[in-house]
């Protein structure tokens, strides 16, 4: 059956119901969908129907016109009113422009020669251009009103005159190259960060310099008052022999604290390689950041710590932080897998998880990367000197004795 052999109500509701096979046509252009709802309603008398037919009719009508109901209920208005259903094509309006394209341009010229002055005073240069030198060109301009001047201005034919688009020139620095360090499975390759520990009236608390060898996750914790050179060059030194193993490379974020010559010159002078992170690269100082999170936030918390304090954490850091947290807590380290889209993904089983001084001494040949004054009998002595639930015990009793001696005080004072 074609769709023209719907002439009764019942029938359309089948329809809609889809018990009715019918054969149609989709409608195409907006004349045709007028034509066909205005063809409906005188069919099926529509002015004459009941509230329930009416609504049979107008759900065929959204399913045949795919209008919406918003759109419909305006078509069916305009026919109970005028018994048509006319498309009359949207039209722009009908007022000529008194200002041409060749104006907005001569405008634009007039702006750039004189440093875009005010409207009043490009209005002023427009009449004398025009009665004074005697310029043609500036008739019409030279009837402008000054706010029309700023219309002309904020139009699209002026703005692409007069705008020019520059990028953003990025800052080189030339120190530390800009690159993810490779460590290749060795010991040395630290990763550093600053964390601050909490503002209190303007006031600035405490620096936490921690620092992150890759592949061993060999952590180093030291405290400063300030990230100046003149506190920050002695902690950095302190670090760099602090690690049991040398140094190869070490990589930071583009922190002014870092990236100077002072710090430059000093890993020059052991021969260190200083790299910095790349932008849009946020993983590229990852390890540090996870640390100062998993480690430093959570034995120093978030509260403010008066800068003078930094010499008694600085030693509590290397009494008994540094110790606990190199050989007596486990830490995951990953492997790295090849999917079958062949995207390489990092899976941490549990035989990895081992202390940072166990991954040490699982690496081939680890022997070699140790310090010359420094041997695995020795620091095995050190690490079974106490085991480590006895570690994390002085741990806390330590930090509950210093947070005691630095918060009582300073309610006192």
């Amino acid at each position: 059956m074609k769709i023209e052999k719907l002439k009764t109500l019942s029938s359309l509701e089948d329809f809609l119901l889809g018990n009715q096979k019918v054969a149609f046509t989709v409608l195409g252009r907006k004349t045709e969908c007028y034509n066909f709802v205005r063809k409906t309603l005188i069919k099926f008398s529509y002015m004459t129907l009941s509230k329930k037919d009416k609504g049979i009719v107008i759900r065929y009508l959204l399913k045949m016109t795919e209008y919406s109901r918003q759109q419909l209920t305006r078509l069916i208005k305009q026919y109970t009113e005028t018994g048509r259903i006319n498309w009359t094509p949207c039209r722009s309006n009908g007022f000529s422009k008194k200002y041409t394209d060749q104006d907005i341009k001569l405008l634009a010229k007039t702006d750039e020669l004189h440093d875009t002055p005010c409207g009043h005073a490009v209005k002023k240069l427009c009449e004398r251009a025009h009665d004074i030198f005697d310029d043609k060109d500036y008739q019409r301009l030279t009837e402008i009103s000054v706010s029309h001047v700023y219309n002309l201005r904020d139009s699209k034919r002026y703005k692409r005159q007069r705008r020019n688009f520059t990028k953003t020139q990025s800052r080189q620095v030339p120190i530390g190259e800009r690159r993810k360090p490779q460590p290749e499975g060795k010991p040395g390759y630290i990763r550093i960060d600053t964390v601050h520990q909490g503002d209190q009236d303007k006031v600035k608390g405490v620096y936490h310099i921690n620092a992150v060898d890759e592949v061993t996750q060999f952590e180093i914790v030291c405290s400063v008052e300030k990230i100046s050179e003149h506190y920050l060059m002695p902690a950095l030194e302190q670090m760099l022999d602090s690690f049991p193993f040398g140094i190869l490379g070490f990589h930071s974020d583009n922190g002014s604290e870092y990236i100077n010559q002072r710090v430059a010159t000093l890993l020059q002078k052991l021969y260190i390689e200083f790299t910095k992170s790349r932008s849009r690269h946020s993983n590229d100082n990852a390890l540090a950041e996870s640390k100062n999170a998993s480690v430093v936030r959570k034995i120093f918390g978030y509260t403010h710590i008066p800068q003078k304090w930094a010499p008694e954490i600085n030693k509590f850091n290397r009494t008994y932080l540094n110790p606990y947290i190199n050989y007596h807590r486990p830490c995951f380290f990953p492997d790295t897998i090849t999917n079958d889209k062949g995207k390489q993904q990092k899976v941490y089983p549990y035989k990895n998880l081992m202390t940072p001084f166990e991954k040490l001494k699982s690496l081939p040949n680890a022997v070699q990367y140790l310090k010359p004054e420094i041997s695995f009998e020795i620091l095995n002595e050190y690490a079974l000197q106490m085991s480590d639930n006895e570690a994390a015990n002085f741990l806390q009793k330590a930090r509950k004795k210093l947070f005691c001696l630095i918060f009582t005080q300073d309610k006192t004072g």
